[in-house]
């Protein structure tokens, strides 16, 4: 169902501190990371993202749900923004994050960022 999600956090150290002990115990690592950002997870995947945040306007969670293809992406971005979501990224591809990285973003009725992705070649 998911395929990873994001948490906006204000002290990155920190949350770093303990993402790492608190997920090691369950057999998780520390993926990725950089000045902004890191990522947590196993077997070569990221599960769990975290981003420093230092505007009190940034709020609400970032859900990426796994699509089976192209198609579903462009449904779930369709039939979201018709129950209510708002745009935050029309379906397409996403070479920064792969080249088989194909998303759509919606922003929920209380600000998360939900985003369906589907990381298969294109069908």
């Amino acid at each position: 169902m998911y395929d990873h999600i994001g948490l906006r956090v204000r002290d990155l150290a920190a949350s770093v501190s303990f993402y790492r002990a608190a997920l090691a115990a369950l057999g998780h690592e520390q993926t990725s990371g950089d000045a902004s950002s890191a990522g947590f997870g196993s077997g070569g995947s990221t599960g769990l993202w975290l981003a420093q945040t230092n505007g009190a306007g940034e709020r609400g969670a970032h859900l990426a749900f796994r699509a089976a293809d192209r198609a579903s992406v462009e449904r779930f971005y369709k039939k979201g923004l018709a129950a209510g979501g708002r745009d935050n990224g029309a379906p397409g591809p996403r070479a920064d994050y792969g080249p088989t990285y194909f998303a759509a973003f919606l922003v929920d009725p209380d600000g998360n960022n939900v985003e369906a992705v589907c990381l298969a070649e294109e069908n």
